[in-house]
């Protein structure tokens, strides 16, 4: 993410983030989240014969895709089949190039296009905002009567994630909900250049390996970034974001806000970005590129750089790396933030079946063979078994998002080749051990500043990309960015910031 901003009004409680047990968004129905049932949609009408007494209906299902699959309509008719067994239901896909995905979203919602099922995050398509603009369903009413396996599968510290107010806005994804900082690189790139792990403590100790890699691959990139930019993901372990433009400094108990792109730590990133770009270490498109992800794929990028490398990861990645074998370089521990909601699933306030549209989100949740059917394709076509737990994708196969944590819980899922046997139990050690944030439990309230925090968004749009990517030399740029910046409302959003976290803290006794 081009920004340190994180969803705002997540209710998260410290004693709810101890106790995760884990292996690895305002309309509608008022308070009931989609009203009184319809005839035929009555909780437990499905039967695992394939019968069913409930009427057939069409669900639309919006999601990212980091790169559009040429066998998804094949994969979409054998989803059709489990639905239209279990919940008499057919599912339309609607998958989205990740790079696009808010902005065709939000011009969809504004509209009103009929939708059913959505997907939403805290970095894209953010959940507290199209909560505030009302474009999800209160889902706590849905959950309780059609989704009761599913409310069971999740800790309440997990359901927490997917509030505002205490009220539930969207299923998360089940998995990992810990951070943590380093590059992902080519194993035979590490090993040809003598990349040492044990040297890598800070992100620019990769100089001198991107310094060979370019003079010995001339058409390999080192260090492969999209628009989004290398800042947000460096500075992760240093700053952590309440609202756009204001941060705390991780385990400051004092809690004293920065303004993210004045600190020292993100000034500093901008000129050493800027001679890494120079210097040809990171792709001269980057600015303008939604995504990195179909240039991985060449098996042309050395690097990238991620602020979630959690267990098993290397073996995820290598589908992305032209399957090639891919190792870790952390550059920080394990952090536990305040906010987690990296992806989730809503439902619409035009959804004219949201009840079914809740069946579905349990059965993706809890049925194995739908959820690696999504998640792999079809086995012998688009993937085969290594072992019983373990699957590899066939090369050019037409089918592999490599992308789980998108659709559910992934904990349902097959491991991919290079992935440990033991990765969902060092998940769960991760998430049981990591170091709680200092902001555990605060909730900003955005409604009194979301013009300016609109107004700022804007201003980030139009230089972020090139700032953060290393794309211009900040000594032209930076100063205007931040003039900008400010006169879009910084600092009277870093002044409500303050009031509120104040009244927070006096309540709790800090």
């Amino acid at each position: 993410m081009t920004a340190l901003s994180k969803v705002n009004r997540l209710r998260v409680t410290m004693a709810g983030l101890l106790c995760v047990a884990m292996l690895s968004a305002c309309s509608g129905g008022g308070g009931g989240g989609g009203g009184a049932a319809k005839p035929g949609d009555q909780p437990g009408k499905t039967a695992d014969n394939g019968k069913t007494d409930l009427k057939p209906v069409e669900l639309i299902w919006y999601y990212p895709m980091n790169k559009m699959q040429q066998d998804q309509k094949t994969i979409e008719e054998e989803v059709n089949k489990i639905t239209k067994a279990k919940l008499n239901a057919t599912v339309k896909m609607g998958p989205i190039d990740i790079g696009s995905y808010e902005q065709k979203m939000n011009t969809m919602v504004a509209a009103n296009e009929p939708m059913d099922i959505i997907w939403t995050s805290h970095w894209n398509f953010k959940m507290d905002q199209n909560v505030a603009k009302g474009a999800f369903l209160q889902l706590d009413d849905l959950i309780d009567k059609y989704a009761p396996k599913l409310k069971k599968s999740r800790p309440e510290s997990v359901w927490n994630f997917s509030k505002i107010d205490g009220k539930t806005y969207a299923v998360l994804s089940y998995q990992t909900v810990t951070e943590r900082s380093g590059f992902l690189v080519q194993k035979r790139y590490a090993d040809k250049y003598g990349l040492n792990p044990a040297d890598i403590k800070d992100p620019f100790d990769m100089e001198p390996f991107f310094a060979k890699l370019k003079a010995g691959e001339k058409d390999v990139t080192p260090y492969g970034v999209s628009r989004n930019g290398a800042t947000g993901g460096m500075l992760n372990p240093i700053l952590e974001g309440v609202t756009s433009g204001v941060s705390v400094y991780r385990g400051d108990k004092s809690l004293k806000l920065v303004p993210t792109y004045e600190t020292p730590e993100y000034k500093n990133l901008l000129p050493k970005l800027h001679d890494w770009y120079k210097k040809g270490y990171i792709n001269q498109d980057a600015a303008t590129l939604k995504s990195i992800t179909e240039l991985q794929m060449t098996g042309k990028v050395a690097a990238i750089f991620h602020n979630v490398l959690k267990p098993g990861r290397e073996g995820e990645e290598r589908v992305t790396m032209g399957g090639n074998d891919v190792i870790a370089l952390y550059t920080s521990g394990v952090t536990l933030p305040a906010i987690n909601l990296s992806s989730a699933m809503g439902i619409s306030r035009n959804s004219k079946n949201p009840e079914r549209a809740m069946m579905f989100l349990e059965l993706l949740n809890s049925d194995k063979e739908l959820f690696n059917l999504i998640s792999y394709g079809i086995e012998g076509k688009h993937y085969n078994k290594v072992d019983a737990d373990h699957v590899k994708s066939v090369p050019n196969g037409g089918y592999a998002p490599n992308q789980s944590w998108v659709f559910g819980n992934v904990f349902n899922s097959y491991l991919q080749e290079g992935q440990p046997s033991g990765t969902w139990e060092e998940t769960q050690k991760l998430n049981e051990s990591a170091t709680p944030s200092v902001l555990t439990g605060f909730v900003f309230n955005l409604d009194p500043v979301k013009t300016e925090i609109a107004n700022m968004k804007a201003v980030e749009d139009e230089y972020l990309p090139s700032l953060s990517t290393g794309t211009v030399d900040p000594a032209q740029k930076y100063n205007e960015f931040i003039e900008k910046y400010k006169k879009a409302g910084q600092p009277k959003v870093m002044a409500e910031v303050q009031k509120q976290l104040d009244a927070w803290k006096a309540k709790q006794g800090k």
